[in-house]
């Protein structure tokens, strides 16, 4: 296939995305983070709680300004996606989500773009879905950022495919480090198995052919 990369600017689901390595590994704690504000979390505590729970509100964030030039706060999407049933949080504080098809239904009715929750998601789907125009969010499982070579399981965590060649995938990890894996992170096709769990959610742009 001819290489394909589409101009996506990044945001990790954190606000300091070089933060990232510290924060997974335990010696940086999210309250910390100095620009917390921008996330439009009520005080730090807030951003902390939904910080670690942001991997699809970070791939709608790109999204969004990559066709709206828009990058709205993380946490009042988030909140967004409460209400339309996209999270479910308890009492206990446990959340789940980010659940695909109220997700992918609020960001047609809200943000105007076309989201379609599609499972299977085979990867030849992916490659054409990218070479129409379109970005896909992936379920994989965070130990992508890595490459590790035997994660305990698929899925868990949401990326954005924004590019692909024959040998390889390019993605925008949310929880990727800086050091290469967090914009534009080539994945090898034969790797992604080991971390995909064959399901995901296409967006279209208000361009973007049908």
């Amino acid at each position: 296939m001819k290489p394909i990369t589409h101009q996506v600017p990044y945001h990790a689901q954190w606000e300091s995305p070089e933060l990232v390595p510290g924060i997974l590994a335990g010696t940086a704690l999210a309250v910390d983070d100095p620009l917390w504000a921008r996330s439009g979390a009520a005080d730090q505590e807030e951003y902390e709680y939904w910080s670690w729970r942001l991997c699809g509100v970070a791939c709608l964030r790109m999204a969004l300004d990559y066709w709206w030039g828009i990058s709205p706060p993380a946490v009042r999407l988030a909140e967004e996606c409460l209400a339309a049933g996209a999270y479910v949080r308890h009492p206990d504080g446990r959340l789940d989500g980010l659940i695909h098809v109220p997700f992918a239904a609020y960001v047609t009715g809200r943000w105007g773009l076309s989201a379609e929750a599609v499972a299977p998601l085979p990867t030849e789907r992916i490659r054409a879905e990218l070479a129409d125009g379109r970005l896909v969010m992936l379920s994989v499982h965070p130990s992508i950022r890595t490459l590790d070579p035997d994660p305990p399981r698929p899925g868990g965590h949401l990326v954005l495919a924004v590019g692909a060649s024959d040998g390889e995938l390019l993605i925008h990890n949310p929880s990727g480090f800086p050091d290469g894996s967090q914009s534009f992170a080539p994945v090898p096709w034969s790797a992604l198995p080991r971390y995909y769990a064959d399901r995901g959610i296409v967006l279209g742009g208000p361009d973007t052919p049908g």
